[in-house]
């Protein structure tokens, strides 16, 4: 697998460069255009005098020149999507010097309630999302938010084999992600399917099979003008019917084209990704799984959709006043369109939310797949059945830079419970957050920072981060209680991986030691596993009666009148506390 730096540089030499002849392309095409509507204008003005002969110069000149409409949308097309494709490969390489600042961060996601997420960071400002992520589609964000916070221990394996599927293809994911990104983000998913199943149906056959008639008599009678067996006068009366026609339906007409104006833009990018995903020969069991979604008695969705895109396109070629005039005139072309479109609608309205909420998916495993690539070096965890919960070398933060981020060997047995002190600014937090997320990543199937993770699957809860609440009325030490209460339910349910950090901070110092071991002592009466951060070393006496804890601590030296921090799990119980240097380092006493 090529290295994520070199690959990146080279697609942005490559793209920047194949801009640059599209837009020349681009400009000779709009100067044909123009050189076309000139000539159009010149024998106008030459032949103005016979209908005959407009008519002809207008029927020979309309095909021309949607052709040239068409040639000329498809290169913008291509234009918009090699930027976004620059735009990629420029934000891939921010992301790998440390800068993703300006990825969506999914504040919205935070949850104080759940499980893990808030503690553990995984939303916000330079948070996990915000550093896996890769889009900017609401429906997409929701989908990895899922994932993320799903808390769910199946399927493991087959996730892995899938995230690795897509981190070998870097050409095709980087293409999806490019079309996505031409997709108009300003209708949800449930907005599309409303406005496309809500549509008030007004079209019958009878009027399209009488619209196809009239089409058939206009064309016998513009021969019959030029044999002269038509009068000009007659030929001006036709007209004026078949415009009556339409304008009886106009305003269901045109509400049909607005309706169809909102969500088109994005539907039509959706062709698109869909034959991306049915065309790619997936080797994951778990994403062709995924892909039968898209096919409809071996029909696949991205033709079926393809099919209104048809339609819609027509629509828009004809939009042209002389075109429009002319179409509806001869051939009632817009009854013709708009009972074409509420035919599709009737056939296939009831499939379009399972086609874009199987594009979302895949879309949101494509920012896994990119996080793999751009992590080769981590390891994908390997699943164990054994007494051993996790085990663990070189174990590290993501979001710490390598160049300062500290590793840590890490195996702990299941049903065991490590205490960890330590001094301020030790690391007790970080390598709490560390586990916790290495935790969640592994059960998404994600590689991890580590040089080898050996692990049984196992939900995760926490408790690191209380907050008081006004409008609930409750104080910060009931808030505490009620997750612990929280904890205790859950952990008669299933086994979990339990992390908590100081613990009933919101009490007096004797009624925190007591409380803390007397919860202490519940877990380890229950099935969980788990770690437990604390400045009270009172705690460490447990393991003197448990066999099941352990304990262990982050060190501090002070050296030359300085703080010095290894960042290193150690075994023990930590002997230097370094409070009271701070406060006089800082001359605070």
């Amino acid at each position: 697998m090529q290295h994520p730096k070199n690959y990146y540089q080279g697609q942005l030499e490559i793209f920047r460069l194949l801009l640059k002849k599209q837009k020349k392309r681009s400009y000779y095409v709009s100067l044909l255009r123009l050189l076309v509507f000139i000539l159009l204008v010149y024998f106008l003005y030459l032949y103005h005098q016979s209908l005959g002969q407009v008519l002809l110069i207008l029927l020979l000149w309309m095909p021309v020149f949607l052709f040239l409409i068409s040639k000329n949308a498809g290169l913008a097309q291509q234009i918009n999507k090699t930027k976004q494709l620059i735009a990629i490969n420029e934000t891939e390489l921010e992301v790998l010097k440390g800068d993703y600042s300006n990825l969506p961060d999914g504040a919205q996601f935070i949850n104080p309630q759940h499980d893990y997420s808030y503690d553990i960071d995984l939303f916000g400002k330079a948070s996990f999302f915000q550093y896996l992520n890769r889009s900017f589609k609401k429906t997409v964000q929701n989908v990895l938010y899922k994932l993320l916070t799903a808390n769910r221990i199946d399927d493991i394996v087959a996730k892995q084999q899938a995230i690795k599927d897509l981190a070998d293809r870097p050409d095709w994911r980087q293409n999806f992600m490019a079309t996505s990104r031409m997709v108009v983000d300003k209708l949800s998913q449930k907005k599309i399917e409303a406005v496309l199943q809500k549509h008030q149906f007004f079209t019958q056959p009878i009027l399209f099979y009488g619209s196809l008639l009239f089409s058939f008599l206009s064309l016998g009678i513009i021969a019959g003008f030029y044999l002269d067996f038509i009068a000009t006068k007659f030929l001006i009366y036709w007209l004026l019917a078949g415009l009556t026609l339409v304008g009886i339906f106009a305003k269901k007409i045109h509400r049909l084209y607005q309706e169809l104006d909102l969500v088109m833009p994005a539907v039509t990018a959706y062709v698109d990704l869909l034959q991306l995903i049915e065309n790619e020969g997936f080797k994951s069991e778990f994403l062709n799984r995924k892909k039968q979604v898209l096919y409809r008695n071996h029909k696949p969705a991205s033709q079926m959709l393809k099919a209104l895109v048809n339609l819609y396109q027509q629509k828009e070629m004809t939009q042209n006043m002389i075109v429009k005039l002319i179409g509806n005139a001869l051939f009632l072309s817009d009854l013709i369109l708009s009972y074409r479109l509420e035919k599709w609608f009737r056939n296939y309205n009831q499939f379009v939310g399972d086609w874009l909420e199987s594009v979302d998916f895949f879309e949101a495993y494509i920012a896994l797949g990119n996080f793999g690539f751009n992590h080769q070096d981590y390891c994908y965890p390997e699943l164990a059945d054994t007494a051993i919960q996790i085990e663990s070398q070189g174990l590290g933060h993501p979001l710490i830079p390598e160049s300062k981020r500290i590793n840590n060997d890490f195996r702990i047995k299941s049903h065991e419970f490590f205490i960890i002190t330590g001094a301020n600014m030790a690391g007790k937090s970080t390598f709490l957050r560390t586990v916790s997320l290495a935790i969640v990543m592994a059960n998404m199937g994600l590689p991890v920072s580590a040089k080898t993770f050996v692990y049984r699957p196992i939900k995760l809860l926490t408790s690191m981060r209380t907050s008081d609440s006004l409008e609930a009325e409750s104080s910060y030490f009931f808030s505490e209680l009620k997750r612990l209460q929280y904890i205790v339910n859950q952990i008669q349910k299933d086994d979990y991986f339990i992390v908590l950090d100081e613990i009933l901070k919101g009490t007096n110092s004797k009624d925190k030691a007591v409380g803390s071991q007397q919860f202490l002592e519940r877990l380890t009466h229950s099935k969980a596993t788990g770690i437990i951060a604390t400045h009270d070393l009172s705690l460490c006496v447990l393991e003197e009666k448990y066999s099941q804890i352990k304990n262990y601590f982050f060190d501090a030296d002070i050296r030359q009148d300085e703080l010095y921090f290894d960042y290193k799990l150690k075994t023990g119980i930590c002997q230097n506390m370094n409070a009271s240097f701070l406060l006089k380092k800082m001359h605070i006493i």
